[in-house]
């Protein structure tokens, strides 16, 4: 009896355990949409949403989507992840601009971010020599990420950074901003993703799984009977 009992109770928590959490993830984080012409760029200006997911914000300058084929100045420009990515410091402009998206969040839950930062180490010239993002979590910067790699000159070096927020509503905002000083034309970002991370609040079951399960929990203790009787 106790055996069958165990077999009761696992075969309970393992219908529980199947019920799916919630991921959500960023929308266009290697920002792959639009596609903008091989070897070029396009310019999206403050209040854009012309970028798949992403609301341009900051200074009127706006930024830049740019083909990692791209090529100024005999450097190369290649993109982290895909064939795009975002220049922070838009076409000229360096100034405040950046892009913010919103998605679905579990209050309580705990998600980890992680995004790349493109650098050019161009001493004296148009391009600077390190990247920074400022990434902001609602109103609040949640980390300065610099990517000061001077090792390698004449391409675009890409450094990853992850960290971890606790959502405290069921939507979430990030944004990312440029943080380079005027006299620094690029400052790249790609391949941004949320995903859920570590312990996670308990979930509700929705009405519907809820019958389900009940259904199925009066079926097990139905077969346990008719096995003891």
């Amino acid at each position: 009896m106790k055996l069958r009992n165990g077999l009761l109770t696992a075969a309970l928590l393992a219908t529980f355990c199947s019920l799916p959490l919630r991921a959500d993830s960023i929308v266009n984080g290697s920002f792959e949409a639009p596609v903008v012409s091989a070897g070029g760029f396009t310019n999206f200006p403050n209040g854009s949403t012309g970028i798949n997911g992403w609301t341009v914000i900051g200074a009127p300058g706006g930024v830049s989507i740019v083909s990692g084929t791209f090529t100024q100045n005999g450097i190369s420009f290649p993109a982290e992840d895909g064939n795009q990515w975002l220049d922070l410091t838009g076409d000229g402009t360096n100034s405040n601009e950046g892009v913010q998206q919103s998605f679905a969040t579990t209050v309580g839950a705990q998600y980890t971010l992680s995004f790349w930062v493109g650098n050019v180490d161009n001493p004296g010239g148009i391009f600077g020599t390190s990247s920074t993002v400022e990434v902001l979590l609602g109103d609040s910067i949640l980390l300065s990420a610099t990517n000061g790699n001077t090792t390698i000159t004449g391409t675009q070096t890409w450094n990853e950074f992850v960290t971890t927020f606790t959502a405290t509503g069921s939507t979430t905002s990030l944004a990312f901003v440029n943080g380079d000083p005027a006299s620094d034309n690029s400052n790249g970002l790609d391949n941004v993703s949320v995903n859920l991370s570590g312990v996670q609040p308990p979930t509700v079951p929705e009405p519907s799984t809820l019958v389900l399960l009940g259904s199925g929990s009066l079926g097990l203790l139905g077969w346990a009977r008719k096995k003891l009787a």
